[in-house]
């Protein structure tokens, strides 16, 4: 007899029936009037408790409820060999807005022992996007096995620990735009899908859709897809088209996954209806589609292109907070922004008593506090022996003082090439405690 499924429920309670373990998702108050810098935690210690008591006087509270079976879930949480084939929603099965249901995923593994094989999974990955693009521009068939499977391979690395691949992310190379991109939102999506606890199967789904979400390009001419000034509102109104010859292109592929036809076709429509092509608003618009729309453009402002510089995450994610609601669903731009965080991995930061560091994982529930790999002292000279800080564990620094990040700098800052970083394994390899005294570590080559 099936078990059934956990669904989740809300409930309110006042602050006094607090207890550790519970997970906080409402406040009595506007989030931005307490101290507190994620909207929805999960109480860890007794000082998250007595925070709460002393700033509100109820806050609504997660709880998991057994429900009986039904025929309505779309993939089990544990993945079969063929998944990829056998639990792909179509556009019918998926909902326009954010399910209540939710799955708690939790990272498997270590950040670093992950990152040798995301490193192998992201290049498979650009080169099948590579691939994908050279076949469409020659009218080849599309080699949707391998597709698969490196979709498949990429989720599965997600699912172990989301931080390796997200690093990856950060390596922008502009003479490889639009592969990288397509890559990376696959990716982000399936980052996003598992933080806001889709089931296993629709995060396998929402990251094929962004693989292929702009295939439609490949039908793009050159001199308008590559141009490296604006577009005149001729030229944009060709580009508007690829979301049509997307469409056109995926559905015509056998046992392709509906909800990639639709995400291809939709991406570009906007909550308030002055999107392309169809002018779709609010909750006409599928969830997978809000999803990949939201992360395209988050990948496209970071990175830098023939006709313009990639731009800081935090400016991206400013951008995206000051369009939600018109451009973005509100609900999905707040949940983006709250995993990507301040600080995501791969961000490369000055601390505070001046040495840099290059963040290598984020927690959870304290974005402000990663995980940093130490690379430069405080002259900003190689250290010779790289050391993590986990700035949540406020790791102290020679002075006795806690580490703590003062701000954001660019790529190549301070003679730091994260590409570099990554191509010698740096990143792979757990690197000792800085408080730790050892001999041996990551030196610079």
């Amino acid at each position: 007899m099936p078990m059934g499924r956990e669904d989740i429920v809300e409930t309110e309670i006042p602050v006094s029936q607090l207890a550790i373990g519970m997970h906080v998702i409402r406040l009595d108050r506007p989030w931005e009037d307490t101290d507190f810098l994620l909207q929805g935690f999960i109480l860890q210690t007794e000082e998250d408790v007595l925070a709460v008591q002393q700033q509100c006087e109820t806050v609504i509270v997660e709880g998991r409820v057994q429900v009986a079976p039904t025929a309505e879930r779309h993939a089990p949480l544990s993945r079969r060999k063929t998944s990829t084939k056998t639990s792909k929603p179509n556009v019918s099965q998926q909902p326009s807005a954010i399910p209540k249901r939710k799955v708690t995923y939790v990272n498997k593994v270590d950040a670093s022992r992950e990152m040798a094989t995301a490193r192998m999974n992201y290049a498979d990955a650009k080169a099948t996007a590579k691939n994908i693009m050279s076949s469409l521009r020659l009218g080849r068939t599309l080699e949707m096995n391998q597709i698969h499977q490196v979709v498949d391979d990429c989720v599965d690395s997600v699912l172990r620990n989301d931080n390796a691949l997200l690093l990856l992310t950060k390596i922008k190379n502009k003479d490889e735009y639009t592969a990288e991109h397509c890559i990376n939102v696959s990716i982000l999506s399936a980052a996003f899908a598992k933080h806001l606890g889709l089931l296993e199967g629709e995060i396998r789904t929402v990251a094929l859709c962004g693989l292929l979400h702009d295939v439609g390009k490949m039908r793009i001419d050159d001199e308008i897809l590559n141009k490296p000034g604006a577009l005149t509102p001729e030229e944009f109104a060709v580009m508007k088209n690829h979301t049509t010859f997307g469409r056109d292109v995926l559905a015509a592929l056998p046992r392709l996954a509906h909800a990639a036809v639709d995400v291809a076709y939709s991406h570009h429509e906007r909550m308030d209806g002055k999107g392309y092509p169809r002018g779709l608003s609010g909750q006409q618009i599928p969830l997978f589609a809000k999803i990949v729309g939201l992360v395209d453009t988050y990948d496209a402002i970071t990175s830098s292109r023939v006709y313009d510089k990639g731009r800081a995450s935090m400016e991206a994610l400013q951008i995206i907070h000051r369009n939600k609601g018109a451009q973005f669903d509100a609900e999905l731009a707040v949940e983006f922004i709250r995993m990507v965080g301040v600080y995501p991995p791969g961000s490369i930061v000055e601390m505070t008593n001046g040495e840099v560091g290059i963040v290598v994982a984020t927690h959870p529930t304290s974005k402000l506090k990663p995980r940093v790999l130490l690379v430069r002292d405080a002259n900003k000279q190689p250290l010779a022996i790289f050391r993590e800080a986990n700035l949540l564990k406020e790791t102290q620094d020679s002075s006795g003082q806690p580490y703590k990040i003062a701000r954001e700098v660019p790529d190549e800052s301070f003679g730091i090439v994260m590409k570099d970083f990554i191509e010698q394994g740096i990143l792979n390899r757990k690197a000792p405690d800085v408080s730790a005294s050892v001999d041996d570590g990551h030196g610079e080559s």
